[in-house]
């Protein structure tokens, strides 16, 4: 006969032993720097799951469209509370929730991604300067964000003459893009979200395409229309970034970031923006994404913001 244990075992063991239900909040911050890496664990984490409802076929494929397109999706099947619990032994899921959203607290540092001094350039040489980088990233991120509202409110609803003030940017846009589709639209929201990134990364938001080309535009009058009626709080926003000569320097904006990439048809001796403008209104739309021919493409994958 064997000696008695103290430890019971089986089904009961839990309320036997003074085990505790335990509420656990786990708060992380995360950066995404692999979005491809990120959405193929997310697919693959859709196909180990068990769909019960009406059309479980129909689910799993919803699920894996939004997953493919949306990081947060993609977070969302990675980090439920279900599947994190069921990688640590001796404990039960009685439950709960995920509630993923993007945080306003991580912000580039511009002196260090935009050095005034250094081997980047020779002195007195135009260069994008802290201070320009900074506003003119935070008018990106305003504007993709006020886009991905005026989706989420508007849809597939075209603008029309009237409810202009209904809308945030769209209205903003030639006439010929007020009735195109909310992928459209989508898809120029994160056109605006790409230049900002480029800032982001440190380097000059070059237009890729003409789509760029329109969401660099709306930045920089909007930089400039912030500048100039509240300086203050662009000074506020600024907080200890280095001064310099070149800083909100528009027109020199104008001249250095666009036409590095793009429109090399049309007249010659028309400026660059003029040549942009023809080819804008000589292309449906719907072109406007693709990348010139002398631009690197973004990768596909990337997804949206939301």
């Amino acid at each position: 006969m064997g000696e008695r244990s103290d430890h019971p075992q089986g089904p009961g063991a839990a309320e036997d032993s003074g085990a505790q239900e335990i509420e656990a909040t786990v708060v992380l911050g995360i950066r995404i720097t692999d979005w491809p890496r990120l959405r193929a664990a997310a697919l693959a984490a859709v196909d180990e799951l068990e769909f019960d409802g009406a059309d479980p076929v129909g689910q799993r494929t919803d699920l894996l469209r939004e997953v493919a397109d949306d990081p947060n999706a993609a977070l969302g099947v990675l980090l439920h509370p279900d599947r994190l619990v069921a990688a640590v032994p001796g404990i039960e899921a009685l439950g709960g929730t995920l509630e993923i959203s993007v945080t306003d607290d991580f912000a580039p540092d511009f002196a260090e991604l935009f050095p005034l001094d250094g081997e980047d350039g020779d002195a007195g040489d135009w260069t994008l300067t802290p201070r320009t980088a900074c506003l003119l990233h935070t008018q990106l991120i305003a504007l993709a964000d006020a886009a991905y509202d005026d989706l989420d409110e508007h849809e597939d609803d075209p603008v029309t003459d009237g409810d202009e003030p209904d809308w945030a940017v769209f209205f903003r846009l030639p006439r010929r893009t007020w009735t195109l589709h909310r992928a459209w639209r989508r898809t120029f929201a994160r056109a605006l979200d790409d230049l900002a990134e480029d800032l982001a990364l440190g380097e000059w938001p070059l237009p890729r395409c003409l789509a760029e080309d329109v969401a660099l535009r709306l930045a920089l009058a909007d930089a400039r229309s912030l500048l100039g009626a509240q300086p203050e709080s662009v000074a506020d926003m600024m907080g200890d970034l280095p001064a310099d000569l070149y800083d909100y320097d528009w027109d020199g904006c104008a001249d250095e970031l666009f036409g590095v990439y793009g429109p090399e048809d049309g007249d010659p001796d028309l400026e660059t923006a003029d040549r942009t403008d023809d080819m804008l209104a000589a292309t449906h739309p719907e072109g406007w994404f693709l990348a010139y021919e002398d631009s690197e493409e973004r990768d596909p994958q990337r997804g949206y913001r939301r």
